[in-house]
């Protein structure tokens, strides 16, 4: 398991339009086998992971260990997860989130929650932030090697650094 890939699809799940099943569909555009198993449920149960999990990133943006924590633990045990070694590539084992019943919502979920502990874990909790952008609300982590990142996009970080070079041309004037 790719803990830095699950849990940027974590950050990338909170800012999803999960509105109608398309949401959905357009999120998993990578997984063409689960795209096919979405319905209206799936998006019901991720928009309210979507809720639950918000808070977990302000926390983590606002530097609030305790609120990392105990949000990703409330999930963790609201959802339980079933870790199991893949041998599909004998060469690189690696660990895939099992589910009982094998939903969408079950999988995206169990995928998100243990990358995202095992991010806060391994990276720290101050890896979950929110972007710096006064126009943007997206969640993003944070793999830069340094934690500087500030921004949930290029584009984000475009537009700011415009604006703060237009404002100090206009101040300088």
């Amino acid at each position: 398991m790719d803990f830095i890939r699950y849990a940027e699809a974590a950050a990338s799940l909170l800012n999803a339009d999960l509105a109608e099943v398309d949401g959905l569909v357009a999120y998993l555009d990578d997984r063409p086998w689960l795209q096919e198993k979405a319905t209206d449920r799936d998006c019901m149960l991720l928009r309210k992971l979507q809720r639950e999990l918000r808070p977990v990133f302000d926390a983590g943006e606002a530097g609030d260990l305790p609120g990392v924590t105990g949000g990703l633990n409330t999930l963790l045990a609201r959802h339980p997860i079933t870790p199991q070694i893949s041998d599909h590539d004998a060469q690189h084992l690696h660990l895939h989130v099992a589910t009982g019943s094998g939903s969408v919502a079950e999988q995206v979920i169990g995928e998100s929650l243990l990358g995202l502990a095992t991010l806060v874990c391994d990276l720290g909790a101050d890896r979950l932030g929110v972007c710096a952008s006064a126009t943007c609300s997206n969640a993003f982590v944070d793999a830069s090697p340094n934690r500087s990142r500030r921004y949930c996009s290029e584009r984000c970080s475009s537009r700011a650094n415009v604006a703060a070079y237009r404002a100090r041309q206009k101040a300088g004037a």
